[in-house]
């Protein structure tokens, strides 16, 4: 029966995962249109074809990155005239219209030009400083490169007389500060790129005079302090900022006071030690927001109320997507466990967890029933196996539930994601699983430890009675419960103990969780399973010692029955045991920070702990030959009494 059973399901299995049905792409990936190729999450609007058909550069509302701007501002300009139109320029300079490129060739100064240049390009050469009035006499000047250049230090007048500056790019040099009025001509300066230079604070008068300012980038510099009074003063028109990958921990809400006009916001790889609930009330016309590689241990879904216009926004985990519900895209969009669509992310899962429960709760309630019409020579024996199969009908319950509500928030999870969490719904099934697990464990505990008393001190005549027998169990129960319950008593000790991860399960740790949460479910994993697992360990090497010694001079029918029922009871605890392996490898490497993907986690909980419950009463009751051989006379008497 039981091969029939896998053969079936692998056959369902395979017929899911079939290309020919459905173009699912992995985890992390998206599909290239209708055509069958699948490339990497990054690759998707990244101002670069990269399927053969252009569909990862289609519907793309949210360029994230200032060169698919600059491209667009370089083809306005593709009308200039090619033959230059100026007297004065370097011969080592290429010159075009009115624009001279003189990048790479190794200047120490800035070239003397004609005075009515519009473009000057000096990149990669080996400028050290920028003197007063450098560029006073350059009135047309409206585009100005200085990249990887060696620049440390720039005088507070070099740019004076600058008025037709429109774009300034000084990225990969030296400048350590940016002095107080240093741009105080350029009215008309509306890019400023400030990227890879060794700037560690902003002064409060550091862009006085840019009141044309569009799009300002100070990405991977070392600031770390900055003004606490508003840039919107200084910077009115501010439409792109980038502060990321800089050493930022604080960022004072008064900084962006009335910064209406901003749509990209970037403060990516920053170690923010908190955002503050009204860190982004300003920004009521952002659509872009940038925080990858930012953990966020406060976040509320009051932080991102007011951004109705967002329509993107970037985290460092998925779960923080289910606090900006009404964010049209939110990446990442899979934390393995959960999508931004569905409770469960994996479509084989999907299916597998109605598979597995129905096979767990059809399985265990057939052995209840079984066990209940059928008598038996060890009654007590009968009570803990039922015990045991309630046990493990509950984690069928429980998946029976998870199914449910993956298919209650179809095709739009992240907006109810964080009310299911914070729910009591998912506290209760989690709470449930947790109950399940334990109760099984310490059943098959207590049931192995009868066994070993049995045959390891035969002629002690040890015989738990019924009353020894209720006591035991109810114990069991009790202890579960008190386990299952616990984190339910105080909040501020565990927090959100069950509503971590979609399916409700406290089996991973997390940088974010709270001390006392962490330490419980370690004791529970890392302390009492693995406990309980050592102590069946120990127990059944000392039952086969005590067989192996015994075997010859030992004929007893009764020893002989104790012992057959020994052997089926380690391959039962054996298999158990190969399927707690991973939950303790699991719990080990995450209490070492160690980097496990949602889809494991979510293997484990789907597939690996509940099959233990799903192959339990096969193993248990419907194998043995004893039940089958009590079921057959049961059977047999019943259609004598009929006849």
């Amino acid at each position: 029966m039981f091969p029939v059973v896998l053969s079936l399901l692998s056959s369902a299995l395979l017929i899911l995962s079939s290309p020919v049905d459905f173009e699912v792409c992995p985890l992390g990936q998206f599909p290239c249109g209708n055509l069958s190729v699948c490339l990497a999450q990054p690759k998707h609007c990244n101002g670069q074809q990269d399927c053969p058909n252009g569909a990862d550069e289609e519907n793309c509302v949210d360029n994230s990155g200032w060169p698919h701007l600059f491209d667009a501002f370089m083809k306005t300009r593709s009308q200039e005239p090619k033959e230059c139109m100026l007297d004065v320029y370097p011969d080592v300079c290429y010159c075009e219209g009115w624009k001279v490129n003189c990048n790479n060739k190794n200047l120490q100064h800035v070239p003397a030009v004609s005075s009515n240049i519009t473009a000057l390009e000096l990149n990669s050469n080996g400028l050290i400083s920028l003197h007063s009035d450098l560029f006073v006499r350059y009135r047309h000047l409206e585009r100005l490169h200085l990249e990887n250049n060696s620049i440390e230090m720039i005088s507070k007048r070099t740019f004076s007389g600058l008025f037709s500056l429109r774009k300034l790019f000084l990225s990969q040099n030296r400048i350590s500060s940016l002095k107080a009025g240093l741009f105080t001509d350029l009215s008309s300066l509306e890019w400023l790129i400030l990227d890879e230079n060794r700037i560690t604070s902003l002064r409060q008068k550091s862009f006085e005079g840019l009141k044309s300012l569009f799009f300002l980038s100070l990405l991977n510099n070392s600031l770390e302090h900055l003004p606490k009074t508003s840039l919107c003063f200084e910077m009115p028109r501010l439409n792109w900022l980038d502060l990321s990958l800089n050493k930022i921990r604080d960022l004072p809400p008064s900084l962006f006071h009335n910064l209406h006009n901003v749509r990209q916001l970037n403060i990516s790889n920053n170690p923010l030690t908190h955002v503050y609930e009204d860190q982004f009330d300003s920004f009521i016309n952002l659509q872009s927001l940038s925080m990858e590689e930012v953990e966020i241990p406060n976040i509320s879904i009051r932080t991102f109320r007011f951004l109705t216009n967002l329509s993107h926004i970037y985290f460092k985990r998925f779960e923080y997507c289910t606090y900006s519900p009404n964010v049209r895209s939110c990446k990442p969009n899979t934390d393995g466990i959960s999508s931004f669509e569905n409770l469960l992310a994996n479509i084989i899962l999907r299916v597998f967890v109605w598979v597995v429960a129905f096979a767990i709760c059809f399985g265990n309630v057939f052995v209840i029933c079984l066990r209940s019409c059928v008598a038996s020579e060890n009654e007590h024996h009968t009570m803990a196996i039922k015990s045991l199969c309630c046990a493990d009908c509950l984690m069928g319950v429980y998946l029976f539930f998870i199914g449910a509500f993956d298919v209650k928030y179809c095709g739009e999870y992240n907006r109810h994601a964080h009310i299911w969490m914070e729910s009591l719904s998912c506290q209760l099934i989690g709470s449930l699983a947790l109950l399940s697990t334990e109760v099984s464990v310490m059943m098959l505990t207590y049931m192995t430890l009868e066994k070993y008393v049995c045959i390891v001190f035969p002629f002690h005549h040890y015989r738990a009675g019924r009353k020894r027998t209720l006591c035991s169990l109810t114990s069991i129960w009790a202890l579960g419960f008190v386990l299952a319950l616990a984190p339910f008593c105080d909040r501020r000790t565990f927090g959100n103990f069950y509503g971590r991860n979609g399916v409700c399960f406290p089996l991973h740790s997390e940088q974010v969780e709270r001390p006392g949460a962490r330490c419980y479910s370690t004791g529970i994993f890392l302390g009492l399973n693995l406990l309980a697992f050592i102590l069946i360990v120990f127990s059944y090497s000392s039952m086969f010692y005590s067989i192996q010694k015994t075997a010859k001079s030992a004929r007893q029918t009764t020893f002989d029955l104790e012992v057959s029922v020994a052997k089926r009871f380690f391959f039962i605890v054996f298999t158990d045991a190969m399927c707690w392996i991973p939950i303790f490898l699991l719990k080990i490497l995450s209490l070492l920070q160690v980097h496990i993907t949602g889809t494991l986690i979510l293997w484990v909980v789907i597939f690996i702990l509940p099959i233990n419950s799903a192959l339990n009463p096969i193993l248990y009751t419907i194998t043995t030959s004893t039940f089958q051989e009590r079921l057959r006379v049961c059977v047999h008497f019943r259609c004598m009494d009929n006849h």
